[in-house]
C-alpha cells in the first residue's frame, strides 16, 4: 500500500505524522510512504532525518490583521493555494496513494483538498483542543476527522463525525528508559537533569530568560541542563553565555540549536521546561514526565494555556504564565522540585495517568481502514 502524509511548519505538526507513519510501517512493512511539505520549512529537515522522502509545494500562512501589508500577504497566499493545489495533484497522480493524511500546518489544506478531488481517501488529525483554521476548512471534504481532546469535538459543525483518538506519540517516547538514555547520552546517572525546549522554532523571550537562568545556575550547579534555542537564536545566546559565564558547558549546561534526539533527552530528564503544544503534552504524559509549562501567548485562541491548565489541575505539571516570572523565580521553582524527588514522583504518576498511549495505533488503523476500503472497491 501507499500512504501520503502532509504536515508542516513546526515539530508539533511533523512529529505526529512521523509517529503514525512509523506505526503504519510496522503494520504493513511492504508499504511505501511519501510526505508533502512546504518549501523551506522544518519538515524538509525532520522528515528525511526520519528516513522518509518528502516533496514540497509553495504555500504561505494567513495573516489575521487588516493592514495593507496583511492584505497583500493574504492575496499572495490565496494565489499560492491555487498553485500548490495544482502542484500537489501532480505529485499525487505520480505517487498514486491509497490514503492521504494530514496532521497540521497550512500545507495540509491544498494537499488534502487535491487528494479529495482526485478520489483519494483523506484524514486529518487536530492535536490542539481548539481546531486551527486549516482543520476547520478541511472538515467538509475529508473522509475522517480525528482530534486529541474530547472537548474539541464541540468546535466542529458535525461533531458526530469526529473521532477522539488522542495525539500520536512516536514509539521511541513510549520505549525510552531513563537509565539507558543517560548512558547513551553520556550523562551522570545520579545528577538531576533538566530539559528545556520552547517550541521547535525557539522563542526569543524565553531564550533571554534561559540565558539568565543558566548564568545564575552556574553559581551552584547541582543539576545539568539540555536547552534547545531554535535555529534563529543559537548564535546570539551562546555568544552572550561565553561573555557572561565562560565555561558554562563544562558545568553541565548543554545549549543546542535543536534537540534531534528528543525521546532520549526527555527520558533522561527529571524535569522538563517547555511550552504547552498538544504534541509536547502528549509526549510528556506518555512518558510520565513532570514539567513546568509556560504556554506561548502568541497562539490562536490561547489554546496552549487551556492545554496546560488540564495537566496543572491534575497535578502533573506546574503552570507559569510568560509575563509573570523571572529567571530567578524559575530557577527557584526548578531547584525546589529537583530537591524533592518524592514530589517529582507524584507528579510523574499523575502525568502518566493523563496519557493516551495507543493514540498512534488508533490513528494508523483508521488510515489503514480508509486505504483498505479503497482497495476493496
Amino acid at each position: 500500500m501507499k500512504f501520503l502524509f502532509t504536515c508542516g511548519g513546526t515539530a508539533g505538526h511533523i512529529n505526529p505524522a512521523l509517529a503514525v507513519a512509523g506505526r503504519l510501517r510496522e503494520l504493513r512493512p511492504d508499504s511505501e510512504f511519501l510526505f508533502i511539505g512546504a518549501e523551506g520549512r522544518m519538515e524538509t529537515d525532520l522528515v528525511p532525518r526520519a528516513g522518509y522522502e518528502i516533496r514540497t509545494v509553495r504555500i504561505t500562512n494567513i495573516h489575521r490583521g487588516f493592514s495593507m501589508e496583511d492584505i497583500k500577504h493574504n492575496l499572495a497566499t490565496l494565489k499560492n493555494v491555487v498553485t500548490s493545489t495544482g502542484e500537489a495533484k501532480r505529485i499525487i497522480r505520480e505517487f498514486k496513494p491509497d490514503a492521504a493524511a494530514g496532521t497540521g500546518g497550512y500545507v495540509c489544506y491544498p494537499v488534502l483538498r487535491a487528494a479529495h478531488e482526485l478520489g483519494v481517501p483523506t484524514a486529518v488529525h487536530e492535536s490542539n483542543a481548539v481546531p486551527g483554521l486549516t482543520t476547520r476548512m478541511l472538515e467538509g471534504c475529508v473522509d475522517a476527522v480525528m482530534v486529541g481532546f474530547e472537548e474539541s469535538r464541540a468546535n466542529y459543525k458535525h461533531p458526530e463525525r469526529v473521532a477522539v483518538t488522542g495525539t500520536p506519540v512516536r514509539g521511541e517516547f513510549l520505549r525510552a528508559d531513563k537509565l539507558a538514555a543517560r548512558r547513551a547520552l553520556d550523562l551522570p546517572e545520579d545528577r538531576p537533569l533538566v530539559a528545556s525546549v520552547w517550541g521547535s522554532l525557539g522563542a526569543g523571550h524565553m531564550n533571554e530568560i534561559m540565558t539568565d537562568f543558566i548564568v545564575r545556575a552556574c553559581a551552584h550547579p547541582f543539576f545539568g541542563l539540555i536547552h534547545s534555542t531554535g535555529k534563529a537564536w543559537y548564535k546570539g545566546m551562546t555568544e552572550r553565555l561565553e561573555r557572561e559565564k565562560p565555561g558554562y558547558a563544562k558545568l553541565g549546561m548543554d545549549v543546542r540549536e535543536y534537540i534531534y534526539d528528543m525521546p532520549a533527552v526527555m527520558a533522561a530528564a527529571d524535569l522538563v521546561l517547555c511550552r504547552a503544544g498538544a504534541s509536547t503534552l502528549a509526549e510528556l504524559t506518555a512518558m510520565g514526565k513532570p514539567a513546568v509549562l509556560i504556554p506561548s501567548p502568541n497562539v490562536t485562541n490561547n489554546h496552549q494555556e487551556k492545554n496546560a491548565r488540564v495537566l496543572a489541575e491534575a497535578g502533573g505539571a506546574r503552570l507559569l504564565l510568560e509575563p509573570d516570572f523571572t529567571a530567578d523565580s524559575l530557577l527557584g521553582l526548578v531547584s525546589e522540585l529537583l530537591r524533592r524527588p518524592e514530589q517529582l514522583e507524584d507528579m510523574s504518576a499523575k502525568m502518566r495517568a493523563m496519557g493516551v498511549t495507543d493514540a498512534t495505533d488508533r490513528i494508523a488503523r483508521a488510515i489503514l481502514e480508509l486505504a483498505e476500503g479503497r482497495a476493496a472497491k
